[in-house]
């Protein structure tokens, strides 16, 4: 895999988090753009084609859920990977984000920003991230 080919849209409100994830995933080689809330993001989206989206839940306005459930339902083939990156751990909410296509969830306070690299490799190199699914949620 060549990060370079690789586009990242990164959604994240909190500044210092978004820059610390821009700045580690660009060091890898990645084109990393990033959004403060969930309306650019979505706006970033409709305008060009990423490889892989890392989306915060809780993001002022509209938020990640509503974001990915908006994008899915205009662009329901798209290829993009989906990692959200939150720190809501609960069930209910990350099995909605299964439900609208994420591929896996990250828990914030559980990963340092290397550790979200090696995740954000694994996933597009087409391997699983080592984050279980849920027991019970649907397998697409």
């Amino acid at each position: 895999m060549n990060p370079n080919s690789k586009k990242i849209l990164l959604v994240e409100d909190e500044d210092f988090i978004r820059e610390l994830y821009v700045r580690q995933l660009t060091k890898e080689g990645f084109q990393v753009q990033s959004a403060p809330d969930g309306q650019t993001g979505l706006n970033l989206l409709a305008q060009g084609q990423y490889d892989l989206l890392l989306l915060d839940i809780m993001l002022p306005g509209m938020n990640g859920l509503q974001l990915l459930r908006e994008f899915k339902t205009k662009n329901p083939a798209s290829p993009m990977i989906t990692i959200l990156l939150t720190n809501l751990g609960q069930e209910a909410v990350i099995k909605e984000g299964f439900e609208l296509g994420a591929q896996a969830y990250l828990i914030k306070a559980s990963y340092t920003p290397d550790q979200v690299v090696t995740e954000v490799k694994n996933a597009l190199a087409g391997g699983q991230t080592s984050v279980p699914p849920l027991t019970g949620t649907p397998t697409q």
